[in-house]
């Protein structure tokens, strides 16, 4: 299996002075998942917990939702003209019984933010394959107190252990509701970050997450909130803004959606009505 990490040498030039040094890169090698044999999709991912980024990928794309639905996943040998294994490519084989989508080219998958499909679409092919509806009581089960929130970026940043070292990886993170870390996975592509979380919650029969905040680093685009809402995950936070889109996925499934969580400063886009919020304040 490939490595997190790769060493490369390189100039270095601090105040004039220069320098030749190694130096720790992460690691980028494509992911080719296929479906029952047939190729699906290939993603650009760091090496590392490949049978729950494919897990993963398949939930947010509505074709898995519990670990009974999920046979095996396995690398593919033969994957190179010499027959050798490089490890780059899973077969996900579904359970017997479970339906296999279309995988034909008119098959949406709607997994990129250049994927082409207009707003509405979009919007329409997750209303259409989530398999749970988020909560949009007045009074959810799941309530976050702001303060809580606000530490969790330093809590996710404290995770990252592959980023320490490289300072090249996206990371996503599982919280309670009482700030407490589940689960913490980084990539470097913040949707594989995702989707190895939510793969393991799937493999581990945890799925739908309804009590459970994820935290992202950068920003949060159509692509992260749709993963969100396809695993029952009511509350998704990121350090940095929201897309339009993001915010309209939001607000019509009933999302919990917070951008530029910074410190104790944050903006809510979508369902306030789960952050613990002076009234007064929340209306002024």
């Amino acid at each position: 299996m490939g490595r997190v990490t790769e060493r490369r040498r390189v100039i270095r030039i601090r105040d004039g002075a220069v320098s030749s040094r190694p130096d720790t890169l992460v690691a980028e090698e494509p992911l080719e998942i296929r479906l029952n044999g047939k190729p699906l999709a290939i993603t650009m991912r760091t090496p590392g917990d490949d049978f729950a980024l494919a897990a993963g990928f398949l939930v947010s794309e509505g074709v898995l939702a519990r670990a009974d639905e999920l046979a095996t996943i396995v690398y593919c040998a033969g994957a190179t003209a010499d027959g050798a294994n490089t490890y780059n490519v899973v077969d996900v084989r579904l359970a017997e019984g479970v339906a296999v989508p279309d995988l034909t080219l008119e098959r949406n998958f709607y997994t990129t933010s250049s994927c082409g499909l207009c707003g509405k679409a979009s919007l329409d092919a997750v209303r259409t394959t989530a398999r749970w509806a988020l909560d949009t009581a007045p009074e959810p089960a799941l309530r976050i107190d702001p303060e809580t929130l606000a530490a969790l970026p330093d809590r996710l940043r404290s995770a990252q252990q592959v980023f320490d070292r490289t300072g090249g990886l996206h990371a996503a993170a599982l919280f309670t509701a009482d700030g407490e870390l589940l689960d913490a996975r980084e990539d470097v592509g913040r949707h594989n970050a995702v989707d190895k979380i939510v793969g393991r919650a799937l493999q581990d029969g945890r799925l739908p997450l309804s009590s459970c905040v994820l935290m992202v680093s950068g920003r949060a685009s159509f692509e992260l909130a749709q993963k969100a809402v396809m695993a029952g995950i009511p509350v998704l936070a990121a350090v940095s803004a929201p897309s339009s889109l993001a915010v309209d996925l939001a607000t019509e499934t009933g999302l919990t959606l917070v951008g530029f969580l910074r410190g104790r400063s944050m903006n809510v886009y979508a369902g306030a009505h789960r952050l613990a919020l002076d009234e007064a304040g929340a209306a002024g």
